[in-house]
Parts: C-alpha cells; sequence; structure tokens
C-alpha cells in the first residue's frame, strides 16, 4: 500500500497530488481553480505530461474531480497502473481528534458539525470527500485533520480566560492549525541535526501567506499561535493575527455587520491591509524602493514574530532548535536575517553566508557555536497526509 492521492478540498478549488509513500515522492500534481466561477482554470503536472487550461467552466468539486481523472488519464500517470490504493483527504478542523481516521458517515457528520468553527475550510473538505467517495467508491477515504497535532495542547494553552459554561456549550478553546506541517517539520528538523525529537525544544515557524508558530518540547507540542480558528496570532498576507477584541465591538457599534467584520479581518488586513500587497516578495521590493506602507507592514511583522518566538524561547526553558518552513520562511533570507538579529541576545546566530546561500533541501543557516541552531526546513504536507494515510490503513 503505497501510492495515495492526497485532496486538497477549498471553497473554491481543488489541489491534488499524486504520492509514493515508499518512494517519499510526487508522481504528480495538480489543481482546479475557480470552481463555480464563470472560468476556471486547472493545470496537471505528471510524467511525462504537463498541461494547463483555462475558460471552461468547472462547476462543482464533483466536476473538478472528474477534471483530474482525465489529466490523469491524458497526461499520466495511469491511476490504476500506478496502484492506487486509497485517498487521503486535508481536513482543517477535527475539533478534540487527536489521530487521522478513516472516513465512515459518521465521521463526516462529524467533519460537518465542525462547519461552525471553521465554516469555509470544512464545508469545502465535506464537498471534495463526498464527489471522491462517488468517483472512487472503491477505496478507502481517509481525512487527515490539520488540528491533530494539537488537540493535546496543555490546558493552560488551550483555554481561553472567558466564562466556562459558555467555552463548554459553543467549544470553545485554542485549537491551533497548520498542524500537519508543524508535525512534519519538527521531525524532519530533527533528523537534519541527527538528535531524537524527543529530546529537542523547538520552535517552528511556518511562514506563508497563512502564518503560524509552534512551541514543541519533544514529541509534543506546548503552544501555538493559531487559535479557535486560523485568524488568531502572526501577521498573515490578508489576515491580522491577535487583535484586541474590542476592536471588534467598536466597529459592531458603529453598524458593522459580523460579514463586515469577517471580510476585514480574513481578506483586508495583515500585510495586504498593511501595504496594499500581500506577497511577501511584492512586500520585498517596495520595501528596497522606500514605500513607507512596506517598512511599516514589514516592521509589524517582524515585530509579532520576535514577541512570539522569544516568548515560546521562554516557555520551552531554552530552545535547541529554530525552525523555518513554508514559502516565506524557505525562500527569505533577509527576514530569517532581520528576526535572528533581533533574537541575537537570547543566544540564536545566524551564519550569513550559510542564510544567503541558494539552496532548496534541509539545512542548518545557524553559525557553528551558536547555542540555539537555526534551520530551515521544507515542509511537505502532502506527503505527510499519504504517510499517515497508509499509517491508518495499515
Amino acid at each position: 500500500m503505497s501510492t495515495v492521492l492526497v485532496l486538497n478540498s477549498g471553497s473554491s478549488s481543488l489541489k491534488y497530488r499524486l504520492v509514493d509513500v515508499e518512494a517519499g515522492r510526487p508522481l504528480a500534481e495538480g489543481v482546479v481553480q475557480r470552481i463555480g466561477e464563470e472560468e476556471s482554470t486547472f493545470s496537471h503536472t505528471g510524467a511525462p505530461g504537463w498541461a494547463a487550461g483555462e475558460g471552461h467552466r468547472v462547476a462543482d468539486h464533483a466536476e473538478a474531480l472528474e477534471f483530474a481523472a482525465a489529466a490523469f488519464a491524458e497526461h499520466g500517470p495511469d491511476l490504476e497502473q500506478a496502484g492506487l490504493t486509497a485517498i487521503g483527504h486535508r481536513v482543517v478542523h477535527g475539533g478534540d481528534r487527536s489521530e487521522p481516521a478513516v472516513i465512515t458517515p459518521e465521521v463526516l457528520a462529524e467533519i460537518e458539525e465542525l462547519q461552525v468553527l471553521a465554516p469555509l475550510h470544512n464545508r469545502a473538505a465535506a464537498t471534495g470527500i463526498r464527489a471522491a467517495q462517488a468517483l472512487h467508491p472503491e477505496l478507502p477515504h481517509v481525512a487527515v485533520f490539520d488540528t491533530a497535532f494539537f488537540a493535546c495542547l496543555p490546558a493552560a494553552s488551550r483555554t481561553y480566560a472567558i466564562d466556562r459554561q459558555v467555552a463548554r456549550e459553543h467549544r470553545i478553546r485554542r485549537y491551533g492549525f497548520h498542524g500537519t506541517s508543524h508535525d512534519f517539520v519538527s521531525a524532519r528538523a530533527a533528523e537534519l541535526v541527527g538528535r531524537p525529537r524527543s529530546e529537542l525544544r523547538q520552535v517552528v515557524l511556518h511562514l506563508g501567506n497563512g502564518a503560524s508558530v509552534s512551541a514543541v518540547d519533544g514529541d509534543r507540542p506546548v503552544d501555538t499561535s493559531m487559535g479557535l480558528t486560523p485568524l488568531e496570532g502572526l501577521v498573515m498576507g490578508t489576515r491580522s493575527g491577535d487583535l484586541d477584541p474590542a476592536v471588534l465591538l467598536t466597529l459592531a457599534r458603529a453598524g458593522w455587520t459580523t460579514e463586515d467584520l469577517d471580510t476585514l479581518l480574513n481578506r483586508r488586513s495583515g500585510l495586504l491591509g498593511l501595504s496594499g500587497v500581500n506577497d511577501f516578495r511584492e512586500l520585498t521590493r517596495r520595501l528596497a524602493a522606500g514605500d513607507p506602507d512596506a517598512r511599516l507592514a514589514h516592521d509589524v511583522y517582524l515585530h509579532r514574530l520576535v514577541r512570539y518566538v522569544g516568548g515560546y524561547h521562554a516557555l520551552l526553558g531554552g530552545a535547541d532548535l529554530l525552525v523555518f518552513t513554508a514559502g516565506v520562511g524557505e525562500n527569505n533570507p533577509a527576514l530569517r536575517a532581520a528576526l535572528v538579529d533581533r533574537l541575537r541576545p537570547l543566544g540564536f546566530v545566524l551564519d550569513a553566508e550559510a542564510n544567503a546561500a541558494p539552496a532548496q533541501g534541509p539545512r542548518v543557516v545557524s553559525a557553528p557555536g551558536s547555542p540555539v541552531t537555526v534551520a530551515v526546513v521544507p515542509t511537505d504536507e502532502e506527503l505527510a497526509i499519504a504517510r499517515q494515510t497508509v499509517a491508518v490503513l495499515r
């Protein structure tokens, strides 16, 4: 049981990757975007073919999966010949579940029930699961939950200081997200430095358009920046991160609806709200050109990082490893240098040459003798989901 199709269903997109779990490599991948709009787009990269297109309207996730199946048939690899044995689904919210689960009607009903906590994400996941089950009823389907790694956070970390009856009734607690990535990266970082993860204290920074940081003590997380939803914590591409709740009350009293507030905090805030762009590469270009809005956005972003990493360093009783991952974390040496320089009083020392060197794989970028090792470790959530899918079925 080695070949798994991993599906990530968004509200208007379907990403997929065919993974050879035994070899730890992708066999093909693709994405269908703008599902339900007038003109959808798709791309597929396989062996040996590649295809991309736009203009055709893809009505729903079921049709998106048919597009993917046709792309496999035409451009390879053939799914039957590849030995497809299971489908793994990324599900953002798993509530209190700490393990992946074979998808039964009861599990699917629970995923749909959790829509109240992750309305966009879980609704899309449930839609993708139903479509995939209809297309491949002969295969086992497994849900891998983005919250699972953080399901057993210590009570002091997961609990909000609100009325306990209200919290229990509405299932309000800190769940954490990007767990699949934080789990994968912290394990891979331990391999990189040649030590068991159980012996290490790590601060892991997942910095992409969505961003989060975790404190991992041995094999278990003790804190993470995202909370009830993926909105809490760091400054992100379009999300605000930490915010005084009274900001919402102030705007509500001024007539803002819950939909207005949701749009503001999730789509019009973060780097986009501060500078007009949410792509960190464009922000860096504007920063170099002397744009004052870009400078402020960068400084706020960095300030929040310093505050979290410094706090987690103390929470762990001193970190052994600081690990950067995801698009910004892996590909922006200037940001890594700026952050580590601010953390120098805590024992973080960067090797400027190693940090700036173009590289793609896992690598150490701290100076020899640095009390805290600084590393860059590419994340691979699809491989992690495929591995967990196989493990559950075995």
